[in-house]
């Protein structure tokens, strides 16, 4: 009888350990039990951070936070979006505890190296550029050779700059501002042949010209990359692990063809991957101690990756940048979602 139960004990323990079991995290009982999800969005003031130069994608921000309500709370979810003028504030705010996620962070070397911080894959791959004035004929920074740039003294993106034009050789003219308003003025007045900064910040600015902006154009040429990412504390794996994952999910459905309209029809699939993705195919769900159908509302909600950067950052909106880097990896661009399986 002894030797039966040690073997029925042996057995229940095998069954134990080889089923999936989501590990537990203190930020999700959080989330469920306010019944809204803390997200925070970075507005990115040029006049008032020296450290970032991104434009303000506050809609873009605003949808990967809805994503992830969605994904944790369902379909009606709520969620907080809480502001900051730049990144040095939002991450504080992140380590805090006062947000649980940031929407977009910068997963560099001094964020993500002794800092608490996890990051999940890059979701907006920006990068410093040059905005230009159509009709002066520029269309590669090989032709700024002895004209003036104008660009914000005393960041990040003058350092990138300088060293970009070392680098390639161009004799240009420096032309540092203070003040964005300044720096713009001396731009539309054709004081300096071309402005640098995150392409992001360039587009939108750029649209703030209205009818001018169909004579602006943002040159090919890259001189620093400057990724952006979801951010969290590196304290709960659980969390971490359905803020990655809600990324991965959103880049697979573009991938695989799914979308906002097509969403009821790729549920009837035989596609292996699809099936996982939209939980028609159980047990998936359990891994994130979420249910099987997660994802598939993450999609009815803001769309795949593809349709959310149209409608935020690309043709839908009047940013107008294109795909580029954030293109498919099929399509020449970086976007790879891994494998859920």
């Amino acid at each position: 009888m002894t030797r039966i139960c040690i073997l029925l004990c042996f057995i229940a323990l095998l069954i134990t350990a080889s089923s999936p079991v989501a590990l537990a995290g203190p930020t999700l009982d959080k989330i469920k039990a306010a019944g809204s999800l803390s997200c925070g969005i970075n507005t990115e003031l040029p006049e008032y951070s020296t450290q970032d130069a991104h434009g303000n994608h506050g809609a873009f921000d605003t949808d990967i936070c809805k994503a992830i309500a969605v994904a944790v709370l369902g379909a009606n979810a709520k969620f907080t979006i809480v502001p900051f003028n730049d990144e040095e504030d939002a991450l504080k705010a992140l380590k805090a505890g006062q947000i649980a996620v940031l929407a977009t962070g910068s997963p560099n070397f001094i964020n993500t190296t002794n800092t608490g911080f996890g990051f999940a894959r890059p979701i907006f791959y920006d990068y410093q550029g040059f905005l230009v004035i159509k009709t002066m004929g520029i269309t590669s920074a090989k032709e700024l050779a002895g004209k003036k740039v104008c660009f914000l003294g005393g960041t990040e993106i003058e350092m990138q700059l300088q060293g970009y034009m070392k680098r390639e050789n161009i004799k240009w003219l420096p032309f540092p501002f203070q003040e964005e308003g300044e720096m713009q003025a001396a731009f539309v007045t054709r004081n300096c042949a071309a402005i640098s900064a995150d392409v992001s910040q360039l587009a939108y600015e750029r649209s703030t010209y209205k009818r001018g902006a169909q004579n602006l154009e943002i040159l090919a040429d890259v001189i620093a990359k400057d990724p952006l990412a979801p951010a969290y504390r590196l304290d709960d794996a659980q969390w971490a692990a359905i803020v990655n994952w809600t990324v991965e999910a959103l880049i697979q459905a573009e991938e695989s063809g799914v979308t906002q309209a097509n969403l009821a029809e790729m549920k009837k699939s035989d596609d292996p991957a699809i099936r996982r993705l939209l939980g028609t195919q159980r047990g998936y769900g359990q891994f994130l101690g979420l249910d099987d159908a997660w994802a598939a509302r993450v999609i009815e909600a803001v769309g795949n990756y593809g349709e959310m950067f149209e409608r935020d950052l690309g043709a839908g909106s009047t940013m107008r940048l294109a795909r580029g880097p954030n293109n498919l990896w099929t399509q020449g661009g970086l976007m790879y979602a891994l494998p859920m399986r």
